[in-house]
C-alpha cells in the first residue's frame, strides 16, 4: 500500500528547500556581479596599458561602455562601484603617455571623459540611495574629479576642463534628484489611493452590515414584543411572533455569512470544497419578500411598480434594495404609521425608489437617527444618483433616490 505526505509535512519540507533555493539564487547574483566588477577592472588594465601612445581621449571614450560590467556591483554597494569608476577614470587620465605639445591640447580636452562614467553612477546613487550616501558620494566625485583637473590638465583648458566637470556632474545629480522625486510622489500616490480604496471598503462593508442589520433587528424588536405581551392570552400570536423572529434570524445570519465570505476569499466566485453554494445577493425582485416581513412587525406596504422592467446592473439592483429596506425600517422604528408606499419606476434613462408613509415624520432630514439616511445617500452618491429624504408637508415621511441605468440592450443612438 503507497502512502503519501500530509500537507502540512509537504509544505513543512517546501519551505527549507525554498529558502536554500533563493539564497543559491542570491550568492549566484552576487558572485556574477563581483565578477562584473573584475572585469571592470582588467579591462581598464587593457586598456591603460596597451593603449598608444597620444591616445588618451580614445581610451577615455572606450572605457565609458565598461561601466555597464558594475550594474551588479552598483546595485549591491553602489559606494564601491563610484569609488571603481572614479579610479578608473583618473587611470585613464594619469597612466597615457604624453609626447608632443602638438597633441597635448588634445589630451588635456578629451581625457577628462572618462569622468562621464562617475558621473552616470553618482546620478544612480542621488536617484536610490539615502541622503546622507548622495552626500558622500557627490563629495568623494568631486574632490576627485577637481583634483584630477587640478593636477593634470594646464594651460588654458584647465577653467574649460573645471567648468564642463562641474556642469556634467550637476546635471547628473539634477537628473537624480528628478528621478528620486518623481518616485517618492508614485509612492505618495500610491499610498493615498491604497488609503482610499481601505476606506471606501470599510464604508461599504458598514454600510451593507448597517442595513441588512437594522432591519431585521428591529424586525426582531418589534416581534419579540409582541410575543411577550400575548404570550399567556394569545398563545397563536405569541407562536407566530416567535416563528418571524426565527425567519429573520435565519435571513440575517445567511447574510452575515456570505459577507464575511466574501471578505475573507480572495476570489469569491469560489467556495470551499463541501460548502454549499451562497446564496445570491438580494435585489429589487425580493421587495414583495421584504414587504411580507414587515408587514408582519405591524406596518402594511403597498408596492407599486411600473415602467417595464428589466434585469439591472448588480450594483443597482442591490443598492435600490436596500434603500427600501433602510427606508422600511424607519419606518417601523420611527413613523408610528401601520401603512406605508413603496414605488418603483424603470425609466429609460434611470431607476426611481420611492418610500412614501403617513405617519409623524423625522425632523429635519432625519440625519439625526443613526446612519441609515447617511448610508442611503452614500449609496446614491457612488451610482452618480440623486437623493432625497425628508418630512412631507401633508404628513409623513418620504424617500426618493434616482439611480441611472444603462441604456437598455436593442437601442441604438439612432433610435433616440
Amino acid at each position: 500500500m503507497t502512502t503519501t505526505d500530509p500537507p502540512a509535512a509537504t509544505a513543512s519540507f517546501a519551505a527549507p528547500r525554498d529558502r536554500r533555493n533563493r539564497a543559491r539564487a542570491g550568492t549566484s547574483a552576487t558572485l556574477t556581479a563581483w565578477a562584473g566588477g573584475v572585469a571592470y577592472v582588467l579591462l581598464l588594465l587593457v586598456l591603460v596599458g596597451g593603449a598608444p601612445r597620444d591616445s588618451g581621449p580614445l581610451v577615455a571614450v572606450g572605457s565609458l561602455p565598461a561601466v555597464a560590467l558594475l550594474v551588479g556591483v552598483l546595485r549591491r554597494a553602489p559606494l564601491t562601484a563610484l569609488l571603481l569608476t572614479l579610479l578608473g577614470a583618473t587611470a585613464v587620465v594619469v597612466v597615457p603617455q604624453r609626447s608632443t605639445r602638438v597633441s597635448m591640447t588634445l589630451f588635456y580636452q578629451g581625457q577628462f571623459l572618462s569622468y562621464l562614467a562617475a558621473d552616470l553612477v553618482l546620478g544612480y546613487i542621488v536617484a536610490t540611495c539615502r541622503r546622507r550616501v548622495s552626500i558622500v558620494a557627490v563629495s568623494l566625485a568631486f574632490v576627485v574629479q577637481f583634483m584630477a583637473i587640478g593636477l593634470f590638465a594646464h594651460g588654458p583648458v584647465v577653467i574649460v576642463d573645471g567648468v564642463i566637470g562641474l556642469l556634467t556632474m550637476a546635471a547628473s545629480c539634477m537628473l537624480g534628484l528628478l528621478s528620486r522625486e518623481r518616485r517618492e510622489h508614485a509612492v505618495a500616490l500610491r499610498a493615498q489611493e491604497v488609503a482610499e480604496a481601505v476606506t471606501a471598503e470599510r464604508l461599504r462593508i458598514a454600510r451593507e452590515l448597517h442595513d441588512m442589520i437594522a432591519h431585521s433587528v428591529g424586525i426582531i424588536a418589534i416581534q419579540a414584543g409582541v410575543g411577550s405581551r400575548v404570550i399567556h392570552t394569545q398563545p397563536d400570536a405569541a407562536r407566530d411572533a416567535l416563528r418571524a423572529i426565527e425567519s429573520t434570524s435565519r435571513q440575517t445570519l445567511s447574510g452575515l455569512r456570505r459577507t464575511l465570505v466574501a471578505l475573507r476569499q480572495a476570489e469569491p466566485d469560489t467556495a470551499p470544497a463541501g460548502q454549499a453554494p451562497l446564496a445570491p445577493s438580494p435585489g429589487l425582485a425580493d421587495v414583495e419578500r421584504l414587504a411580507a416581513v414587515t408587514a408582519e412587525a405591524g406596518v402594511r406596504v403597498e408596492v407599486r411598480v411600473s415602467g417595464e422592467w428589466r434585469p439591472l446592473p448588480p450594483d443597482v439592483d442591490l443598492s435600490a434594495y436596500r434603500i427600501v429596506q433602510e427606508a422600511l425600517t424607519n419606518v417601523i422604528r420611527h413613523a408610528g404609521t401601520g401603512h406605508c408606499t413603496v414605488a418603483i419606476g424603470y425609466g429609460n434613462e434611470e431607476l426611481s425608489v420611492e418610500v412614501v408613509d403617513d405617519g409623524r415624520g423625522v425632523p429635519g432630514d432625519g440625519t439625526g437617527h443613526g446612519f441609515g439616511i447617511v448610508g442611503m445617500r452614500e449609496r446614491v452618491a457612488l451610482l452618480h444618483g440623486r437623493f432625497s429624504a425628508g418630512p412631507r408637508l401633508e404628513g409623513g415621511f418620504r424617500v426618493l433616490a434616482r439611480l441611472p441605468l444603462p441604456e437598455p440592450a436593442g437601442v441604438s443612438a439612432d433610435t433616440r
